[in-house]
């Protein structure tokens, strides 16, 4: 069975922020879990380097617009490794391999009859590099997005026949109520279509940066065109001498932000209806990371969180773990610094990271480093039935947040059970040598299967906890609780997520 999930490919007018990090860990999240079902994966992520935007953003700077993309796509690119992200392939818009793969699939829909030429007037966005229609534009004459006022563009354009997708599109939606998630951002997609849609700008004349149109080469295609299908593209040349597009599409999950949802959700399928592409199975739609006091981020309001500084004081894995558990994953919330530490602190080192070093130091010490290799503890196996199944349920619907609770409950009751059966007083009594065998054979397996399923979120703190117990399979059918299963050798456990990552406090002047 084959997993393809693509994030957003990342505009490089300007350097890399928690927006995109963001984004990134989700699918990475998602990948890694499907690849621990034996799924064939493919996790794409990019770079959008065509357009306006770009074009505006090197003129300000003295560079041409190819030397731009250049320096910031390398800043992307570096990115995905300091998140632990285990994308399979960094697609550049400018690569000459997909501009060729654009004109081609954009030459069908011409082919096809789905584009004219026509004169364009309309209120435009230079961010958004996009025409922003009557029901999108704020009081003021302003964009919905940037807030700033809109300038009225005239031009000579090829269009694409969108209106020819009305009923398409209604049909989509209606036989696929999955295809846009969460519900909510189904409806706002819906509500978009039956309100009428009108036929939109598929080149740009006065724009010289972009992918030539092939039957009018004054003309680039407009840069949205161009960056969807890059989800497509992709597939015919990550791989060298290799096409893997029959293996992986349509794609299985598109994750993106609420603010580009048109585009993916009502341009895209109806793009590949034209081109007699098959349609993605998912768009799930995320909401946006809001600063501590509730407002959008933004370094004036000086309410930004720094992924890069989260790193550097906690760990890739906190901030991996903080992002996907903070805020719901498809909602809107607030973020700060103050909440990376309290989560680190209550339930990475307390909740987690204490129950693993504990586990393997009780089992060091009463026991000679061997998980004894007798029957586990019902009781608690019982709170571990059916969690790999319903972990999986989750993230087979993208509901990241709400796995990690699933998972987080099993943390705090093994916590519990600690203080339930306090080890350290049966290894007082040798009558009592049997109840601590069963406990601690019970932490150990409670502690693998916790971990295995956690891999996804924390990779590299969890590959060091199974080390260390010996159990190197991160598998999810290896991720049922065993009955028994003892004798693995344990090793000597270094602090997962040591206290000494809060700063220290500045002396009183």
């Amino acid at each position: 069975m084959s997993f393809y999930i693509t994030t957003p490919i990342y505009y490089v007018n300007a350097q890399p922020h928690l927006g995109h990090a963001y984004t990134t860990i989700a699918a990475d999240v998602l990948a890694r879990h499907h690849r621990q079902r034996g799924e064939v994966v493919f996790f794409l992520t990019g770079t959008d380097e065509h357009g306006e935007p770009i074009a505006d953003a090197a003129h300000a700077q003295g560079v041409t617009p190819q030397e731009l993309a250049d320096r910031n796509a390398e800043r992307f690119k570096a990115l995905a490794p300091r998140l632990d992200a285990s994308n399979d392939f960094f697609i550049r818009t400018t690569d000459e391999e997909h501009k060729r793969r654009v004109q081609e699939v954009l030459e069908r829909v011409h082919d096809n009859g789905y584009t004219y030429k026509g004169m364009y007037e309309g209120w435009y966005c230079p961010r958004c590099a996009d025409f922003k229609v009557e029901n999108e534009i704020l009081e003021g004459n302003r964009c919905p997005i940037h807030e700033i006022v809109l300038e009225l563009h005239q031009e000579e354009n090829w269009f694409f026949q969108l209106s020819a997708f009305q009923e398409p599109l209604q049909r989509l939606y209606a036989e696929h109520p999955d295809f846009v998630m969460p519900s909510v951002r189904y409806n706002e997609a819906l509500s978009f279509i039956t309100s009428g849609l009108q036929d939109i700008s598929l080149s740009r004349k006065r724009l010289k940066w972009g992918v030539t149109v092939p039957w009018d080469p004054e003309h680039v295609f407009y840069v949205w065109f161009d960056a969807l299908l890059n989800y497509y593209t992709a597939l015919g040349y990550a791989r060298p001498g290799e096409d893997l597009t029959d293996t992986f599409w349509p794609a299985t999950f598109h994750l993106i932000g609420k603010d580009i949802l048109k585009f993916h959700t009502v341009f895209w399928p109806a793009m590949l209806m034209a081109a007699g592409i098959a349609i993605p199975e998912h768009v799930f739609v995320h909401g946006f990371l809001l600063g501590a006091d509730g407002r959008k981020m933004s370094k004036s309001l000086g309410n930004v969180l720094d992924p890069f500084e989260v790193i550097d004081q906690f760990g890739v894995d906190a901030l991996r773990f903080y992002l996907m558990r903070d805020v719901v994953f498809g909602g809107d919330g607030s973020v700060g610094m103050d909440a990376v530490t309290a989560r680190y602190e209550s339930e990475l080192a307390n909740d987690y990271g204490n129950l693993a070093s504990r586990t393997i130091a009780m089992v060091r010490r009463y026991r000679d480093g061997v998980v004894p290799d007798v029957a586990t503890d019902p009781e608690l196996a019982k709170e571990f039935d059916g969690l790999p199944e319903r972990v999986s349920e989750l993230l087979g619907r993208a509901e990241i947040t709400i796995a990690l609770e699933e998972i987080w409950q099993r943390v705090r009751r093994c916590n519990r059970y600690v203080e339930e059966r306090a080890p350290w007083q049966l290894a007082k009594d040798p009558d009592a040598a049997p109840a601590l065998d069963r406990t601690l054979a019970s932490l150990a397996e409670a502690v693998r299967v916790i971990s295995v399923l956690l891999a996804a979120y924390i990779p590299e703190s969890t590959g060091k906890l199974l080390e260390a117990l010996d159990a190197p399979d991160i598998s999810i059918a290896g991720a049922a609780f065993a009955a028994t299963g003892g004798g693995r050798i344990v090793a000597a456990l270094e602090p997962l997520f040591p206290r000494w990552a809060r700063p220290p406090i500045a002396p009183a002047q």
